[in-house]
């Protein structure tokens, strides 16, 4: 099956700064594909090349076997895009935001209109179709905006922070939606800041900064790459000092961090790190008043990757159709 989105050395340069450097990667057909990165990392840059808002110092991107540069007219037509900002006319109402949009997509009249109609179902906004957007709340606005990238039976959409700014109810309709158009045939292209947003949503994730990817897998196959945050929390019933020293004796403990009455032990076997944990204890009379094993979370390995040491472990690609084994 040709992929949704496949992307080949794609580089942009702004004079001598490289912000996008050769990056690499295909997104499958049904996918949500979460990219991921810190400001500055190059997210933005390139998604405004995946949708020809920005041309390419090198490489090449294509959207459902659409050249972005060459054939831009047809890969923009198997796209929708959806900004970090609102782009709804205030002044229009949700129903004449959704025409007017059909319209710039060269929809025949019954064709917008139906399609129209089936999206303000969809999106919960058939009741207030005539009303005037700048009423709408920040949700409203969001689920419209949305709307209004599908006009045209998008089979791409982007999503640039879908959730920024909205509140708990309008969050969790965002992303029902959001599977429910996934479930539907749409592959979506997701950048976000929410690490749970993220892992709750995504298919797969690839991981940018400075420019280049660091990790492209499964949230799972992202956790279970790390070392250091495989942990055990431990907490005593005395609070003595020499705690300390003796977990740090232990042969399956890498690291061990204090904080308060905790003691964080990080393991690259969390299974025989706990057995070792109770022998210890036992063995220097300590009596163990709580014992917790804390799964790597998608923030973790967002943080370790992100910063000065990246850690590649278990199975997961680096570069397209490139694998790192264990």
């Amino acid at each position: 099956m040709t992929p949704a989105i496949s992307v080949s050395e794609l580089t942009k340069m702004f004079g001598d700064f490289t912000a996008v450097d050769h990056i690499s990667f295909d997104v499958e057909q049904g996918e949500i594909f979460g990219f991921l990165g810190p400001n500055g990392a190059g997210k933005t840059t390139t998604t405004r090349m995946l949708t020809g808002i920005s041309t390419p110092t090198e490489g090449s991107a294509h959207i459902m076997n659409h050249d972005i540069q060459r054939d831009s007219f047809a890969a923009k037509e198997r796209m929708g895009v959806v900004t970090d900002l609102s782009n709804v006319y205030n002044d229009l109402s949700a129903w004449e935001n959704l025409i007017f949009t059909g319209k710039l997509y060269g929809l025949g009249k019954a064709k917008r209109e139906k399609k129209a109609d089936e999206l303000l179902d969809m999106f919960a906004l058939q009741e207030v179709r005539s009303e005037n957007v700048r009423e709408f709340s920040g949700g409203m606005k969001r689920r419209l905006t949305i709307a209004m990238a599908l006009i045209n039976d998008a089979d791409v959409l982007f999503l640039d922070e879908p959730t920024t700014g909205l509140d708990v109810q309008s969050v969790r309709t965002i992303r029902n939606l959001i599977r429910q158009l996934n479930e539907e045939g749409t592959t979506i292209f997701l950048t976000t800041h929410n690490m749970h947003e993220a892992n709750e949503l995504c298919t797969r994730i690839a991981i940018i900064n400075q420019g280049r990817i660091g990790i492209i897998g499964t949230p799972e196959e992202l956790k279970q790459a790390m070392e250091k945050t495989h942990s055990i929390e431990v907490i005593f019933e005395n609070k003595e000092s020499e705690n300390l020293q003796m977990l740090e004796s232990m042969k399956s403990v890498r690291e061990v961090q204090r904080h308060g009455e905790k003691y964080r032990l990080y393991t690259t076997e969390p299974a025989d790190a706990l057995r070792e944990v109770f022998e210890t204890a036992q063995k220097h009379g300590k009596r163990l008043l709580s014992v917790n094993t804390l799964v790597p979370t998608l923030e973790d390995v967002f943080l370790e990757l992100t910063g000065e040491k990246i850690v590649h472990r278990g199975k997961f690609q680096t570069a397209k159709g490139k694998k790192k084994r264990r």
